[in-house]
């Protein structure tokens, strides 16, 4: 071997060495990196500001990835720490959720009641409706004639969902109506006095009571003039 190719060898050697050298600093500042870092948890933050008293539902919230030491003990990692809550302030979008500020929704207002009726499993809940929803309840009447015509009314609206209960079969004797439903679920409500005798009313007398639940923060109120509806009369 001559000089050059000595020369060659020593410098090749030389690179392999600085290469070594250079991913093994790499390596240092990874480590240095996750040691300070350290592992990533799931966090929430709000997507859209959040009045107060809200009733909260998965769709206001936006997961993000955040490593665990810089997250907070009372950071909010499952939404369903959320089920039944309300915001306690104005929750800000881009806020990291915190348990701090949720508080559980109250069971009963002043001058509310529980009531509970029967709800066709297959028409009224549908899996969508939990604790804490809000829906509109519409039942369908006969005519009290037969030339009267069917009608379908609003009875209620914003009525807060508290409880929804286990699916129920029905007497069996009662599917000889097949206009009957075979399965229905309790649902409980925080109604007025009012409210609570418009809801049971239909229980008893409509043909068919359903639920139609309402986007949070939406618009609630319904004009007296829709709130009866007649085939008849649609235009």
């Amino acid at each position: 071997m001559n000089s050059r190719q000595r020369r060659g060898v020593i410098l090749l050697i030389l690179s392999v060495l600085c290469a070594l050298g250079a991913f093994a600093g790499v390596l240092s500042v990874v480590h240095s990196v996750n040691s300070k870092v350290g592992p990533e948890v799931t966090a929430y933050q709000v997507r859209s500001d959040v009045k107060p008293y809200t009733a909260l539902d998965t769709g206001q919230f936006e997961k993000i990835r955040m490593p665990r030491r810089w997250l907070s003990g009372n950071a909010v990692t499952d939404l369903r720490q959320i089920q039944g809550k309300i915001a306690v302030t104005t929750l800000r979008a881009g806020s990291l959720l915190q348990t701090d500020m949720v508080v559980d929704q109250p069971a009963l207002q002043p001058g509310q009641q529980e009531v509970a009726i029967m709800i066709d499993a297959a028409t009224g809940v549908a899996g969508k409706i939990t604790p804490g929803s809000r829906v509109n309840v519409y039942a369908t009447f006969a005519g009290k004639k037969d030339t009267d015509p069917d009608q379908s009314k609003i009875i209620v609206t914003d009525a807060r969902v508290l409880d929804v209960g286990r699916i129920t079969a029905l007497d069996p004797d009662s599917g000889k109506n097949q206009q009957q439903p075979t399965e229905a679920v309790p649902i409980t409500f925080a109604l007025s006095t009012l409210d609570a005798q418009r809801l049971t009313y239909a229980e008893s007398f409509a043909q068919r009571v359903r639920l139609a639940l309402v986007a949070p923060g939406g618009e609630t109120s319904v004009p007296d003039k829709d709130r009866t509806y007649e085939l008849a009369t649609d235009k």
